[in-house]
């Protein structure tokens, strides 16, 4: 325990590689309460994409495969290819999601990245090597109880801090190129996906498979509590300058600063507060509230969804240092 928390002050600056643990108590209790909350996020996220990634794999082998349904977005093509080629679809998992995931390392970051590749790899070799029954063969529980466990499974990841379909990625990412938001873009992809099935497969298939997705859509907003594309966060703390730092340097997303007054407490204190507030995408607010909460835990955060943003930063591809 001891050397693993010198290695985390090391991360942070608290101390030079070599040096011992010859820190102020404040320092130490500060770093060991970060190191703390870090292990646990980082479990939490952990048991998330775990359960993300069971609940997709029932959905793809206990439902769509026996039945050549398919979904939306990445892995809606790797169901296609795999229903006309007859590769195995832990394959494709892999294959189809790899530019999504370097993707996301350029505009979300390393962290994500990380989380999102070993996230597509644990599907894989689920869908691989554990034996799911075949629940059902009428092609309406299929297509809406397949859309359920796989978008619960997509959810479930989400909330940990990971994705096992890239399109949202490509959608971010186009939508700042494009200027159009990432709503219109995934609609667009997958109106692709589904003609192709049409074509390919049959337009029975198709159309099932469309009730496929919007079953998987639905559950997916509900698994990650209505969380639109955009998510715009107002901050109240004493501790502004530094939250206003780490949105700027580690979020690389831009902030308006308020000034306000507030009023709180039996006797109805009253003082001047700066009121902080930034838009950033569904998929960093995992991390922000990790940054946040590292902090000032005490800090008052309201979150709300954003339909779309024009103009900021957040269409921008953040600068980099």
């Amino acid at each position: 325990m001891h050397e693993l928390l010198k290695s985390f002050l090391f991360k942070v600056n608290l101390i030079r590689k070599n040096d011992d643990l010859q820190i102020s108590r404040y320092s130490y209790a500060k770093a060991y309460l970060d190191f703390i909350l870090l292990i646990k996020s980082n479990l939490k996220d952990a048991v998330l994409i775990v359960i993300g990634i069971f609940s997709a794999a029932f959905g793809f082998k206990g439902f769509l495969l026996t039945n050549q349904f398919i979904d939306g977005g990445a892995t809606g093509i790797s169901l296609l290819i795999s229903n006309l080629t007859h590769i195995p679809l832990y394959i494709l998992l892999i294959v189809v999601n790899i530019p999504f995931v370097l993707l996301g390392y350029n505009i979300i970051g390393k962290q994500f990245a990380i989380k999102t590749s070993f996230a597509i790899i644990g599907l894989a070799l689920c869908v691989a090597n554990v034996d799911f029954p075949n629940v059902t063969n009428n092609d309406i529980l299929v297509a809406i109880f397949g859309g359920f466990f796989l978008g619960a499974g997509i959810g479930f990841s989400i909330r940990g801090g990971a994705v096992i379909d890239g399109t949202e990625i490509l959608a971010i990412y186009l939508s700042k190129k494009v200027g159009t938001t990432i709503g219109d873009i995934i609609i667009v992809i997958n109106v692709v996906i589904f003609s192709a099935a049409m074509y390919f497969l049959s337009v029975e298939i198709a159309l099932f498979s469309m009730v496929t997705y919007l079953a998987a859509s639905k559950t997916l907003d509900f698994i990650i509590e209505g969380i639109d594309e955009y998510m715009g966060v107002t901050i109240v703390s004493t501790h502004f300058s530094e939250i206003r730092q780490m949105i700027v340097s580690k979020m690389e997303r831009g902030i308006t600063v308020y000034k306000g007054e507030r009023g709180f407490g039996t006797r109805g204190e009253m003082g001047e507060v700066n009121i902080l507030y930034t838009v950033i995408t569904r998929l960093e607010m995992n991390k922000l509230k990790i940054e946040i909460e590292r902090i000032d835990p005490n800090a008052f955060v309201v979150m709300h969804s954003v339909k779309d943003t024009k103009g900021g930063m957040i269409k921008k591809k953040p600068l980099k240092h």
